[in-house]
């Protein structure tokens, strides 16, 4: 009786050290260990063992991260108070350095993206910040790769949500593409008239090596007249009897 009175505070006393010693942890998981504060490895995924009291664990999630960086308000390169925000997606790829080197790296990859977003929009002119948006993006997560890679962790991606600019701004711009539509319908139109120009330029060349041609033209556009029953013809005085003639044949085909 003496003897199982001593073992069974013993028996209780190895499940609970065992219990606490025995660790499981998640495909997308690791721990990262901690013997007597001194860095002894990461563990994971799946069964280990631990020594209780001794050792001190801190989990870290592998799985990629979405960062909803808030509005913020940016002046452009040509001063132009924009408003914009934007998603940033990060994973942890060294759960050491994730834990070791920074004392918080959710937070502090959150504020990074916040202000390498307002430098970034910062030195971009307004008309690349509504057009260039990919390479804004690009740029935003080379920066914050570098920046984050000390901490162990890989900035995957960034986009850019949302721009917002106020109505005079956009009043601006409206005024703006219409002058720019404006000037490309009389680009077009002067192109127009130049190739036109060129044509008649060489229409006349062709007229004053072939005399004729010109009269058989001014014959065409009299029978196109007449045709119209237009009962006025302004021409040359020297041609009335010719005109005259033609009039009278076309009046008594009618």
């Amino acid at each position: 009786m003496a003897l199982i009175d001593f073992i069974l505070p013993l028996a209780i006393v190895a499940v609970f050290i065992l219990s606490k010693a025995v660790k499981i942890v998640n495909e997308y998981e690791r721990v990262v260990i901690f013997r007597l504060g001194r860095l002894s490895g990461i563990k994971g995924p799946g069964l280990f063992l631990i020594i209780p009291i001794i050792d001190t664990v801190v989990k870290i999630d592998l799985r990629v991260v979405t960062i909803d960086v808030p509005k913020q308000a940016v002046i452009t390169r040509d001063n132009v108070t924009v408003a914009v925000d934007a998603v940033v997606y990060y994973q942890v790829i060294d759960p050491s350095k994730a834990v070791n080197e920074v004392e918080n790296f959710k937070y502090a990859t959150s504020m990074l993206s916040q202000t390498t977003l307002r430098d970034v929009i910062g030195q971009i002119d307004l008309d690349d910040v509504l057009s260039k948006r990919d390479d804004i993006n690009k740029s935003i997560q080379e920066l914050l790769d570098i920046s984050t890679d000390p901490w162990g962790i890989k900035v995957t991606s960034v986009t850019l949500r949302d721009v917002s600019i106020d109505d005079t701004m956009l009043r601006a711009i409206a005024k703006q593409a219409e002058a720019e539509r404006e000037k490309r319908s009389r680009i077009i139109l002067a192109d127009g008239e130049f190739i036109a120009a060129t044509k008649m330029k060489d229409a006349a060349r062709l007229y004053e090596e072939v005399p004729v041609a010109i009269k058989l033209r001014e014959l065409q556009t009299f029978a196109e007249i007449a045709r119209e029953r237009n009962m006025v013809i302004v021409a040359n005085s020297t041609d009335i009897g010719a005109i005259a003639a033609m009039s009278k044949a076309f009046a008594k085909k009618e």
